[in-house]
């Protein structure tokens, strides 16, 4: 049985809705929002709330379609992306933790320093990243064909239900 409590969630049930999309967990979540008397009862008492699931619903689709703009952002950098600062890091002798950090290694698979001090660097496939971009692009693209095929077919039915009427 789900109760509706309020309309608007308070700070620490927005957050166990954004940890629970994120993680799954129903104690971590609430554990992580706040809730320290017992997290995992007071988890699964907010999801037995009609308003909860709602937001977790909201924020599951939000996540589901920054997911396909983050994988191609991602592709793109693998495919078009810069490899100077490996190129920098091959060259660099005594180069500090803290330059590494701030580096752009983004584009590199593998690192691996053989007994002889130099350094071997791997890069990912470029051609394996513009291939999954025109994947992706191809998938969209027969998404909207098939969003404007239904609206066609619509219109259609529409239009023959009209003339039969007539």
């Amino acid at each position: 049985m789900k109760h509706f409590n309020k309309k608007k969630l308070t700070h620490r049930e927005y957050l166990f809705c954004n940890y629970y999309v994120n993680s799954g967990d129903v104690k971590r979540s609430a554990a992580f929002a706040g809730y320290k008397l017992d997290p995992e009862m007071a988890g699964y008492k907010l999801l037995q709330r009609d308003d909860i699931n709602s937001k977790i619903d909201e924020l599951y689709d939000q996540k589901k379609k920054n997911l396909l703009y983050k994988a191609c952002r991602g592709y793109e950098k693998l495919a078009f992306g810069s490899i100077s600062d490996a190129i920098k890091l091959i060259y660099s002798d005594n180069i500090s933790l803290d330059a590494i950090c701030r580096m752009d290694l983004f584009n590199v698979a593998e690192i691996k320093k053989p007994r002889d001090g130099m350094l071997e660097i791997k890069f990912f496939d470029r051609f394996k990243a513009l291939e999954k971009l025109q994947q992706l692009d191809f998938l969209s693209a027969n998404q909207n064909k098939s969003f404007y095929s239904a609206i066609e077919n619509s219109i259609q039915s529409i239009n023959l239900s009209e003339l039969s009427e007539a």
